[in-house]
């Protein structure tokens, strides 16, 4: 049985679909089950997400976690999205059979890869800055 919470965000998800600018982007996937996330963030210079979406291939409760995911860490620092857990996205769900519990899971781990992500194409563009004033040298 779904909670209401669940069948709603399923029904109308309010992050749904990918970011344009994206600066970090995270996927993540069960092969036992199938369901896969990709979440889209956009972090300002100060590292304040602005913006999250996500594409998810999966169940109902795969779409709803990794939406209220979204909405977690939206206005969130870097730091405070890492902080973000399964569990608050369960708690802001509601009843979900227990085998789909995973899927809160799965919209955690989302974060945590986009996150990472960020930062790697952020050491990148830094690197290649530093190289190109190297150069001018």
């Amino acid at each position: 049985m779904y909670s209401k919470e669940i069948i709603e965000r399923f029904k109308n998800p309010r992050n749904a679909g990918g970011l344009r600018g994206a600066n970090g982007v995270g996927k993540v996937g069960n092969a036992a089950c199938g369901d896969i996330m990709k979440v889209y963030l956009l972090v300002d210079d100060n590292g304040i997400i602005k913006d999250a979406r996500f594409k998810t291939f999966g169940c109902c409760a795969a779409i709803a976690s990794t939406d209220v995911a979204c909405d977690l860490i939206k206005g969130k620092t870097l730091d405070e999205a890492l902080k973000v857990t399964n569990k608050q996205v369960y708690d802001i769900l509601g009843e979900m059979p227990p085998h789909k519990i995973h899927c809160s899971v799965l919209a955690e781990e989302s974060i945590h890869a986009a996150v990472e992500d960020y930062y790697k194409r952020k050491d990148k563009a830094n690197k290649k800055s530093a190289k190109s004033d190297d150069d001018e040298d």
